[in-house]
């Protein structure tokens, strides 16, 4: 019994040591994103407790001890030890009734001061989990100041580029500033420099000016000493004009004589000159059947009609520098000055045939071999020539019949050909005022007046437009609302009815000539141009313009359908004269230009292969027409087959230096004049 009590006496202190030891606080798991925490916050918490192994007496002890954990100290309170476990316990002799009231006192106060410890463990668990919660709130608290200061970071870094994104662009703008200074100032300087040399010429001409007046003033000097000189002399022929009174006298007498001779030969002149008008007339009429008489030839061969049309020369045509001074008269006016440079510019053209204008004549001046001057002539005869002096509305006369054509059903193609420059456009197109007005509103003028006037007789029509542009092989909408490129468009052909449709084609009802007006101006702001020496705004594309007509009369119960094509070739040219020599090499711009002008040859050319074709094929009979070589040719294959009237107006520059290309052109119509095609039959269903 009183080795159980020894036993119990040492496990006690051991168990005060572990209840006095003061709690451990445990550390904060370190956070990823706090980087001002140090490296020691990182480490792993230590235990809080190490075990310990129990001082016993004896190996036989059977006494309760405390035991020592690696985890925390549970906040349950131990049971104490009562008085009834106390007495449970085995006891010795009636000796140890002292002892055992010893033991339980102690025992009571072991019990208190456990209570006593549990409560201040119980209060440092609760003051740790404070700090802990402290320490949790200050993590927290880091983070939220380490994520503002990123976003602040990432805010710096953009205003910092978007600050040196500017500062390139006010660089840049500064940069080009200064350039566009430097630029202003070379202009500037230039500028200077030219007036101060039209200073110079002006005084030049001052002084000229000065010294022919003193010219006029000896001139006036010599005219007054002249001026006494004829008085003396007018006395003298006073004498003499008394003389002469005499013999006048005696002349009076044979011209009254001559008089009575002369009335005799006006009466036989009287009578030649009413023979010779009536001889005359005879002619005309004479001519008149057989022009009709050759139109009808010409219709029933089915020969392309060729018209040519010499334009006059523009102010545009003078070089600005010219400096031409005329010698012939000493102080011209300036449209004298004005016409003399006209006729300077000029090419040697003459147009013979006063009478029907069908015949042109050009002269060409050439240097030999051996240096002498050999002048050739060529002489070129159409269906009717239009001098430059001819109006618009002169050409349309001779053709305004082929619009009534249209309307009574026939296919109708009229075309403009001719080199850059030849005033195809104008002639097509026209100006802005009524005097002005091209082919394509005339005709469309002519069709609704002549539609107009049928209407009386029962006939309704119906008409609509297309405008289309060939450009670099390529069919481009005039009237879309797109850009071009955006479709592709094809050529389809009827066989039956002998007429030409473009798949995805703008076709536009019509109603009015004002209406055609405004998609003609529509057209020709999107229709493709480019300066060319040659020509300041000069057409990079074939244009057509397609008119289609449909008639019904519901009294005789007859429908006819018709089609008008106007079209506008672009002009045709050599590279080195349109652009000069070098061109092609510089950039971008020029290969675009080059690819223009080959493709405007090539579709030119296959035109004039498959004129050369049609007369081969009169000739001999059956002959392959390369229609396909070009879009242009497949286009008008219809037109150029013989299913319509069709007519060729060709434009020629009077000017000499395009004296070549004018050549070229007319071999070329020439050739057109002496294509034979098939009849145009009336469409009518």
């Amino acid at each position: 019994m009183l080795g159980t009590s020894t036993l119990k006496r040492k496990a006690i202190p051991e168990e005060d040591e572990e209840l006095n030891q003061p709690t451990r606080k445990r550390p904060l798991q370190a956070s990823r994103t706090a980087t001002n925490l140090s490296k020691s916050s990182l480490t792993a918490p230590k235990h809080l407790t190490q075990p310990r192994a129990p001082k016993l007496g004896t190996s036989k002890s059977t006494s309760r001890i405390t035991r020592g954990t690696s985890a925390p100290p549970q906040s349950t309170v131990p049971k104490p030890f009562s008085s009834q476990t106390i007495a449970t316990r085995p006891t010795g002799s009636g000796r140890a009734g002292p002892s055992r009231t010893s033991s339980d006192q102690r025992l009571d106060d072991l019990n208190t001061r456990i209570t006593s410890m549990e409560e201040a463990r119980a209060a440092d668990t609760a003051r740790v989990a404070a700090d802990m919660d402290e320490e949790r709130a200050k993590r927290i608290e880091l983070q939220e100041e380490q994520r503002a200061l990123s976003l602040q970071l990432v805010a710096s870094q953009q205003q910092e580029l978007n600050r040196r994104a500017e500062l390139n662009i006010i660089s840049d703008e500064l940069e080009n500033s200064r350039k566009k200074h430097a630029r202003e100032i070379a202009d500037l300087e230039f500028d200077l420099q030219k007036k101060d040399r039209l200073l110079r010429e002006a005084n030049e001409d001052l002084r000229a000016c000065r010294n022919d007046l003193e010219q006029e003033r000896e001139t006036v000097s010599s005219l007054k000493s002249a001026l006494n000189a004829q008085s003396n002399a007018h006395l003298t022929l006073t004498a003499e004009n008394r003389s002469f009174q005499t013999q006048f006298t005696a002349l009076q007498a044979q011209y009254d004589e001559l008089l009575r001779t002369n009335a005799n030969l006006i009466l036989d002149l009287e009578a030649e000159r009413q023979e010779k008008i009536e001889m005359r007339k005879e002619a005309t009429e004479n001519e008149a059947v057989r022009r009709k008489l050759h139109n009808m030839v010409q219709e029933l061969k089915g020969n392309i009609r060729v018209f040519c049309r010499v334009r006059p020369v523009l102010p545009s045509d003078i070089p600005p520098s010219s400096g031409y001074q005329p010698t012939n008269s000493p102080n011209p006016s300036p449209n004298e000055e004005l016409e003399l440079i006209r006729q300077e510019l000029k090419a040697d053209i003459s147009f013979p045939d006063r009478r029907d204008h069908r015949e042109i004549n050009i002269w060409s001046s050439s240097e030999s071999a051996t240096g002498q001057e050999r002048k050739e002539s060529y002489q070129f005869m159409f269906d009717k020539v239009f001098e430059p002096e001819c109006t618009q509305a002169e050409v349309f006369e001779e053709i305004s019949m082929l619009a009534q054509s249209c309307v009574d059903g026939y296919n109708v193609c009229i075309f403009a050909y001719g080199q850059t420059g030849s005033g195809k456009s104008f002639t097509m197109e026209g100006g802005a005022s009524n005097a002005t007005k091209g082919m394509i509103p005339r005709a469309v003028d002519q069709v609704f007046r002549v539609a107009e006037d049928l209407r009386s007789k029962g006939w309704e029509y119906q008409m609509e437009g297309q405008f289309l542009e060939i450009y670099n092989e390529a069919i481009n909408d005039l009237l879309g609302k797109h850009e071009f490129d955006k479709k592709k468009h094809e050529i389809k052909h009827d066989p039956k009815t002998g007429s030409t449709r473009v798949t995805d084609l703008t076709v536009i009802p019509l109603s009015s000539p004002t209406q055609v007006r405004a998609l003609l101006s529509s057209a020709q702001s999107r229709r493709s141009v480019a300066a060319t020496l040659m020509n300041e705004r000069s057409s990079r594309s074939h244009s057509v313009f397609t008119l289609r007509i449909t008639g019904t009369n519901a009294a005789t119960g007859e429908s006819c359908e018709g089609c008008l094509n106007l079209v506008d070739l672009a002009g045709s040219e050599r590279i080195n004269v349109s652009f000069g020599n070098g061109f092609g090499t510089a950039g971008s711009n020029d290969k675009e230009r080059l690819k223009e002008t080959q493709s405007i040859n090539r579709s030119l050319s296959a035109l004039g292969d498959v004129i050369a074709a049609l007369g081969e094929k009169s000739e001999r009979g059956d002959k392959h027409i390369p229609y396909r070589n070009s879009k242009l040719t497949y286009l008008l294959q219809n037109s150029l087959s013989g299913n319509s009237k069709t007519l060729m107006v060709l434009n020629l520059s009077p000017l000499a230096s395009h004296l070549n290309e004018s050549l070229t052109s007319l071999r070329f119509a020439t050739k057109v004049n002496n294509t034979t095609l098939g009849t145009a039959k009336k469409q009518s269903r």
